[in-house]
């Protein structure tokens, strides 16, 4: 055994030493990457990124030409450093820092020193580049915007930082990605795919050709172009009615979930996030607190959504056979609940049924069939989780799934909700009533309220709101083409459509009728309270308008909310029934709303939270 041990000792050490220099010449190739750092250049090609259409096939975002000063730090030898400051002008402190953040970087790899120079900068420093060893000039291209509306779908493109580089080795420090919007959520079929060539260097550091004749470059792929469903003129008209008013509007096409108009105000023009600028409007963007143009109204406003809410309290009523068409209930303007406790209406009062409980908003009917509702369960808490679930079939109370980055949930609370605000009980449907009118713990987001008359609009389904129309080689999400059907059955929206349609003939909207266009719709106008100093204080209240049309077979739904807007019928509705007719007709009939809108301003609202001055408070 003794005899065997020395031998047995000498093979296993020379086992493990085979064993690892296979692993270091064959497997790891480290060392030779490190060799190759110093033998061979890397020079990346950008492609240029996919176009992208509206609708139509409007032209909406193209590309134009940039130029990024790469800096190797390690080649940066006996240049004149006044004469490049001044060139670019910049300061030495600032060449000194960018130096040294290159050099943290990569000392022997290119990184951006100045991004995105334009013609002139980039000419004035060609002409000069010999003299400046270690930098050299590499193309991009940059957006070129066709339009000046629409910032909040395109999103825009940045420069990646450290952690995306970490997380997606695709990406070089200086490469560009998209951010928000559109741009990020299509990043990968918009950036196209990056060319790399290998370049030979001498022992003296000269580039003497391709690396093994070029076998291992590759060629740039421009992205892929996208068509999105936005209607571009809608899109500007919707933004043009929202100068000098705070809120969205959300547009949606009932039959196939395209959103038509995604419209946030304020906003910007997009193109200022584009150039050696970009930073400072960003910053200038993002430091504004009170109008906040960078936050998109549509998508991540919560909202109490007020009286449109009416409906699916209505609908549900029904479904739940607590009433039926007939049903009446009498208003003495106002719902009594309790000891002292009464909901205000301002409809004129009398029997109230189904039908002119919708066009007369009454609050008193509406919050009958809601105490129906959950009063028929032997527990409240059985009621309000039957009526949460009936909301939640339309897409409530969840993230709606749309092809957007930012997205809210919205508030639709159940028996658990209510179960941690009254820890020892005694809760019932008349303690929650102001759920019956969209007031309460009820909070919608506009896409979300536009969604719902989608899903009014066809008689108990909908389909994921979403931007994308049409990606070439691609197929669209089948999310997208999935139909979602709710918990209430079909009869029971014809009665609802009735009482909508009738809003714009005798009801609260009736002001607002577009001849030749059949519009069903609903105002509403929801109360508004925010912290100022800490203390909860009541604005005024926001303005509120739901809608479709054509009534027999709808062709677009919107859902309008204008900040302190005062009530439903004098902002939110106007501008819903431009809409409309801008999207049905291609031109305007109702000049006198147009004027109105266009030529309206609610700054002198909004200025009074900080100048101290009285809000108007309807009083309910």
């Amino acid at each position: 055994m003794r005899k065997l041990l020395l031998p047995g000792l000498i093979v296993i050490s020379a086992l493990l030493i085979m064993a690892r220099l296979f692993y270091l010449q064959i497997l790891d190739d480290s060392y030779i990457q490190k060799s190759d750092n110093n033998a061979i250049k890397i020079k990346y090609e950008y492609p240029e990124r996919g176009y992208i259409y509206d609708r139509k096939g409007q032209l909406l975002v193209a590309n134009q030409p940039s130029y990024d000063i790469m800096v190797t730090p390690k080649d940066v030898k006996n240049i004149d450093t006044l004469e490049f400051c001044n060139l670019l002008n910049i300061t030495k402190e600032e060449f000194i820092k960018k130096i040294q953040k290159a050099r943290v970087y990569s000392p022997m790899l290119p990184s951006v020193f100045i991004a995105q120079l334009n013609k002139m900068e980039y000419a004035a420093f060609q002409e000069k580049i010999r003299k400046f060893s270690g930098f050299e000039i590499l193309k991009r291209s940059l957006r070129d915007y066709q339009v000046n509306v629409g910032a909040n779908i395109f999103g825009y493109i940045t420069q990646v930082n450290d952690n995306i580089i970490k997380k997606h080795p695709y990406y070089k420090s200086g490469d560009l990605i998209g951010m928000q919007g559109v741009e990020q959520m299509y990043e990968d079929i918009l950036r196209g795919t990056k060319g790399v060539k290998y370049i030979q260097r001498d022992r003296f550091n000269r580039d003497i050709g391709p690396y093994k004749d070029g076998i291992y470059d590759t060629i740039a792929i421009q992205g892929e172009d996208i068509t999105l469903t936005i209607d571009a003129e809608l899109q500007k008209y919707g933004e043009s009615l929202m100068v000098n008013k705070r809120g969205g509007i959300v547009a949606i096409d009932p039959k196939s979930g395209e959103i038509l108009a995604l419209v946030t105000a304020p906003s910007y023009d997009p193109a200022i996030l584009v150039g050696r600028e970009r930073s400072k409007n960003y910053t200038m963007l993002f430091n504004d607190s009170i109008a906040k143009p960078l936050y998109d109204r549509g998508l991540l406003a919560e909202y109490p959504p007020g009286s449109p809410f009416k409906i699916l309290t209505g609908l549900i009523g029904l479904q739940e056979e607590v009433i039926d068409e007939n049903t009446s209930f009498v208003c003495h303007h106002g719902f009594s609940y309790g000891r002292g406790a009464f909901m205000k209406c301002h409809c004129p009062g009398g029997n109230i049924q189904l039908h002119n409980g919708i066009y007369k908003s009454c609050n008193a009917y509406f919050a009958n069939v809601y105490k129906r509702t959950i009063e028929k369960y032997s527990k409240p808490r059985f009621g309000v989780d039957a009526w949460s679930g009936h909301l939640k079939s339309f897409g409530l109370g969840n993230f709606m799934g749309y092809d957007l980055p930012p997205g809210r949930k919205g508030h639709i609370p159940t028996s658990r909700y209510y179960d941690r605000w009254y820890p020892n009980g005694g809760w019932k449907g008349t303690t929650i009533i102001s759920n019956s009118i969209g007031q309460g713990e009820v909070t919608m987001t506009p896409i979300q309220l536009a969604s719902m008359m989608a899903t009014i609009a066809n008689e108990g389904y909908y389909y994921t709101p979403h931007v994308i129309k049409k990606i070439e080689k691609h197929k669209i999400d089948k999310k997208f083409t999935t139909k979602h059907v709710t918990t209430i059955d079909k009869q029971y929206f014809r009665p609802v459509i009735d009482g909508l349609f009738d809003v714009y003939n005798m009801g609260t909207a009736r002001s607002l009728r577009v001849d030749g266009i059949e519009i069903c719709g609903k105002t509403g106008t929801a109360e508004n309270f925010t912290k100022i100093n800490g203390k909860r204080v009541q604005l005024t209240d926001h303005s509120v308008f739901v809608a479709f049309a054509p009534r027999n077979d709808p062709k677009i739904a919107i859902a309008v909310l204008v900040e302190n807007g005062y009530w439903g019928a004098r902002w939110a509705g106007p501008i819903s029934s431009l809409m409309i007719e801008k999207y049905l007709k291609g031109t305007i009939t109702r000049t006198d709303l147009e004027k109105r809108m266009l030529e309206g301003s609610l700054q002198h609202e909004y200025d009074k939270v900080t100048s101290g001055l009285p809000f108007t408070i309807n009083n309910k």
